[in-house]
């Protein structure tokens, strides 16, 4: 029995490759309908993508093979979803991201921020969270959370050395642990006394004092450290909320919108999405600190904020931020590389932030006359990753050894700041069609009527508030996503919570925005998302550890998110009403 189990288990994924799509095929039979068939596509596809019995970007290729075979869609139409604006927007941000690796500017931002905030406990905690939130916004968060993490460590260690050091040379003796010397003093036979007039028993007692303090020292230094893994994974999923293309579920959602409702003026772009999501990243981003300093700080603020600090408390901050500052001085000064990929991305930013800023006319339509059909904000991204393989890295040029043949030397000139060599190896095209497959089924589902067919089911929720709906979506999706990918997430529900919206004459960004921020709420477990799985391969925390801490940041994570969504998000997007653009069966006033 005991074998077979085993058997089982090894080949679990073909067995869900074989019998899924068996077990639900009565459905498109038994209903020969093209919902029922746009429908049994959508199952068979979540199944696999929950379990990943097939990869991820493989499973969302499903449409273009069994949408024509079901008469759904035919190939052309179903191919052209895979390469839509909000994926450009997507590789135009991730060049740039890559080019910000390559010439390791952002951990140059990490030192800086870090030399600025300082070493104390809890001013040292939030200084990785605002480094490693800030650099998430624009480079993926598991490319932040690696470089980091290593960061981290370098300083803790430091901080445990120089710790370990002092009380080792019997410097920190009396500020340690005072209260050892107290209670033994005055409780000695008179056997031990005599011994104590020779020096024995008080080199006994120092040496088991500072055996004690070591093992505290340890024990806080473990504590400490797990904190701070803590913060760092979790401090890059909230960052990558921030941004529209900080991470993929906010692209998800813009290609869903701009898939469903074609005419509905662009009210996703960045600008937008920035002025909603930045505010509501940063409150989340102070809860998880405060969560994190209770947890694994405890309520001891004046030691946490270094108000109190002893001897040997500001021995190891000082050895922390020598450590720090001998990093950035390995970095050297900024060479012309860095400085150029810097302005080059300012330059990125503020295109975005201008194009359509809403409150006055943006760039687009101030030079193109164009405000919504064709300059969008991937024509930005993609204008700025030209210009980095245009750019030289160097504004010189090398002379190379004399050639074998001729005895001259070669001029070279010098390479670009980003070469397609460098992308090919760091750029996740997996994602790409991953977009793609969820703007196919979103595509698919409206050409069924499988969309519609939806919305008439789920009119009974008009009876429940509005803020009820959202509160309970975000519950669902949050726990969804710790069980499966955020992007697969997000791309089944968008369509079904867009469909339930026109049916109830709810404004489809008020379930749609909170749900897509809950799918990046993955804090519980090591396999929600990546950043969680290379701060839980370095062996300090347990999975307790991170379900512990993670159960709390989820549920203040959906408080949060539901607040943003009823007060600036309400006031931003005009939630209050129904808008014109999504009433496409014309059954809302």
């Amino acid at each position: 029995m005991a074998g077979f189990w085993q058997m089982t288990v090894a080949f679990r994924k073909y067995l869900i490759l074989v019998f899924v799509p068996l077990v639900f095929l009565p459905l498109p039979l038994a209903i020969p309908t093209k919902e029922a068939e746009c429908g049994y596509v959508i199952i068979v596809m979540a199944l696999f993508w929950c379990t990943e019995a097939l990869p991820l970007a493989v499973t969302a290729l499903l449409p273009v093979l069994l949408f024509p075979m079901m008469n759904i869609m035919d190939s052309t139409t179903v191919c052209q979803e895979y390469l839509k604006d909000s994926n450009m927007l997507f590789i135009g941000g991730l060049l740039m991201a890559v080019a910000i690796e390559t010439w390791n500017l952002h951990k140059r931002v990490a030192l800086w921020v870090l030399l600025i905030t300082g070493v104390r406990p809890a001013l040292l905690l939030l200084g990785f969270m605002v480094v490693t939130a800030f650099l998430s916004m624009w480079i993926s968060n598991t490319a932040t959370t690696a470089m980091m993490v290593p960061i981290a460590q370098a300083v803790l260690d430091q901080m445990h050395k120089s710790e370990m050091e002092f009380v080792v040379t019997g410097q920190g003796h009396e500020n340690v642990n005072k209260a050892f010397e107290l209670q033994e003093t005055p409780s000695k036979p008179d056997g031990v006394k005599e011994e104590s007039e020779k020096g024995s028993t008080h080199v006994l007692t120092l040496e088991e004092d500072r055996k004690i303090n070591e093992n505290l020292l340890e024990k806080e230094h473990k504590k400490f450290s797990k904190g701070m893994s803590l913060c760092i994974c979790y401090s890059a999923s909230i960052g990558g909320i921030a941004t529209l293309t900080g991470t993929t579920p906010n692209l998800v959602l813009q290609g869903q919108i701009n898939q469903l409702f074609p005419s509905n003026g662009n009210v996703i772009n960045f600008a937008s999405w920035f002025s909603f999501a930045f505010p509501t990243m940063v409150v989340l981003l102070i809860l998880a600190w405060f969560w994190l300093l209770i947890l694994y700080l405890g309520f001891n603020f004046r030691k946490s904020f270094g108000c109190a600090a002893d001897a040997t408390t500001k021995a190891k901050e000082e050895q922390a931020y020598k450590t720090i500052k001998e990093e950035s001085k390995k970095l050297g000064p900024m060479k012309f590389p860095e400085i150029a990929v810097l302005t080059i991305f300012i330059l990125l930013v503020l295109l975005w932030f201008t194009r359509e800023p809403g409150f006055i006319p943006g760039w687009a339509t101030v030079l193109f006359n164009s405000k919504d059909s064709y300059v969008t904000d991937a024509t930005a991204a993609i204008f700025v990753s030209i210009l980095l393989f245009m750019i030289p890295a160097n504004i010189g040029y090398t002379v190379s050894d004399r050639e074998q043949t001729g005895g001259k030397s070669k001029i070279r000139a010098p390479p670009a700041l980003l070469d397609w060599k460098t992308v090919h190896e760091k750029m996740p095209w997996n994602i790409v069609f991953l977009l793609g497959g969820g703007f196919a089924l979103a595509k698919g589902s409206e050409e069924s009527g499988l969309s519609a067919w939806l919305g008439t089911q789920l009119t009974p929720l008009e009876q429940i508030p509005a803020p009820a709906i959202a509160l309970l979506l975000c519950l669902l999706i949050a726990t969804f996503t710790e069980c499966t990918s955020n992007v697969a997430t997000t791309t089944l529900f968008l369509p079904i919570l867009a469909s339930m919206a026109e049916a109830i004459c709810l404004h489809p960004l008020y379930v749609m925005l909170p749900c897509t921020l809950a799918a990046s709420l993955a804090f519980m477990l090591p396999v929600a998302t990546p950043p969680n799985a290379i701060v839980f391969s370095y062996g300090q925390l347990r999975v307790v550890d991170m379900a512990k801490a993670g159960f709390m940041l989820n549920i203040l994570g959906v408080l949060t998110i539901t607040l943003a969504i009823n007060t600036w998000g309400s006031s931003l997007f005009d939630l209050q009403t129904f808008p014109s653009w999504a009433n496409r069966t014309g059954t809302c006033p």
